[in-house]
């Protein structure tokens, strides 16, 4: 997203006011947005608002002078990276299916190359009408890549389909249209989360982890257009769009999904902070507290990760994580060499803004020959992007002669 130049086309529907909070997301990651309206969506909010949060004018007008001294719709159109309509009504939509092209926002749509992301957003039964569904299906057709729309109550009073998208959703498929497929064909496996190993029917030996690393690299993943399923312990997290989510709650649990897909994969990543030991037994009951002490035996739970290195196939990249709170290099290395593994991230638990729980990390990347990199405290989104970085440079290494 940074860097880039996004064109937003806001049309007369009431989900209009949500485009204010969009560009915000936009700008704040970083990209140029340039604001364009229809005549019906300025009704609804006006475009000072969408100027002072843009920075730049806003375009409305067709015939306007000064911005046509230059074919303004053509300028708009060649210079954008991508072009985003939120809300997209139904009028709009059945435009751009006959193309027509009678004033500023659908004379750049019509004169675009860019990328074009279409967010419907209307009543319910216009939505529902066979002429809308005709329309949106001609979109799909001439290559524009349409959402689908929220169910839920609508501001006409009635429920069903046709809510604006959800603005992460949104914000997450631009991204994703905004991103090289470097990883397209390549089927990617990732852990993420703890694993909880239960002692009674409320209570649980577990760890702090957020999966918060584990779904940045699953959704860093899917916008290079990788095949992705993410195996995850219990959080709080929303699934990362386009992510095959498959949830667990116990390492049992997890090593099953595993080792199930692990043979079809180009590339496993165990984020996972999965539990070592589990109680030997699980009371049926809540146990009650008394007045003595309380001894639960635990058992070694099985290693997942050396199991998968133990059986990893010809040109498949295992990567592990390792979190210390001593000798970082000398047992991340250790664990590298004794699990068979292609890189492993360690990062030191002590250190701040790093490991369980925030929204930053700070890690170490080793390889088999013993190359490490340091990467600074990032955001973990950012941490995934040059982890996949380095995860493409290993997987061309080892593409046959004249592939990719």
């Amino acid at each position: 997203m940074k860097g880039k130049s996004i064109l937003l086309g806001i049309s007369g529907g009431i989900a209009a006011y949500k485009a204010a909070e969009l560009v915000r997301c936009f700008v704040k990651a970083g990209a140029s947005v340039q604001v364009v309206m229809t005549k019906n969506a300025r009704q609804f909010i006006t475009p000072l608002t969408l100027q002072t949060l843009s920075g730049q004018p806003v375009g409305s007008e067709l015939f306007d002078e000064q911005a046509e001294a230059r074919i303004g719709h053509i300028h708009a159109a060649r210079t954008t990276d991508l072009m985003v309509l939120a809300p997209a009504t139904a009028n709009l939509i059945a435009k751009m299916a006959a193309g027509i092209a009678d004033d500023y926002l659908t004379t750049i749509i019509l004169a675009t190359t860019a990328p074009l992301l279409v967010c419907p957003s209307m009543n319910v039964k216009m939505y529902e009408h066979p002429a809308t569904q005709r329309n949106l299906a001609t979109l799909r057709q001439l290559g524009y890549h349409v959402m689908e729309p929220e169910s839920g109550y609508l501001a006409c009073n009635e429920e069903g389909a046709g809510r604006l998208p959800g603005l992460p959703a949104i914000f997450e498929t631009a991204e994703r249209l905004l991103t090289a497929p470097s990883l397209r064909g390549k089927r990617i496996l990732v852990s993420a989360g703890p694993t909880w190993e239960f002692f009674d029917p409320v209570r649980y030996l577990s760890n702090p982890s957020s999966g918060k690393m584990g779904f940045a690299l699953a959704a860093a993943a899917a916008r290079r257009s990788a095949q992705v399923t993410l195996v995850s312990g219990p959080t709080s997290l929303v699934p990362p769009r386009g992510v095959d989510l498959i949830p667990v709650t116990t390492t049992a649990e997890m090593q099953a999904a595993v080792d199930g897909l692990a043979a079809r994969m180009d590339v496993i990543v165990m984020s996972a902070a999965v539990s070592d030991y589990r109680p030997v037994e699980v009371a049926p009951q809540k146990l009650k507290k008394t007045a003595g002490e309380l001894h639960i035996t635990l058992a070694k739970n099985p290693d997942i990760l050396a199991g998968l290195g133990c059986s990893k196939p010809s040109g498949q990249i295992l990567v592990g994580f390792a979190a210390e709170t001593e000798n970082l290099v000398e047992n991340a290395t250790e664990k590298l060499v004794k699990k068979n593994l292609d890189l492993i991230v360690a990062n030191n638990l002590k250190q701040s803004g790093s490991g369980f729980g925030t929204d930053t990390n700070a890690v170490r990347v080793i390889d088999r020959e013993g190359h490490a990199t340091d990467l600074p405290c990032l955001p973990k989104m950012e941490v995934a992007e040059l982890l996949w970085d380095r995860i493409e440079r290993l997987l061309e290494d080892r593409a046959p002669h004249g592939t990719s």
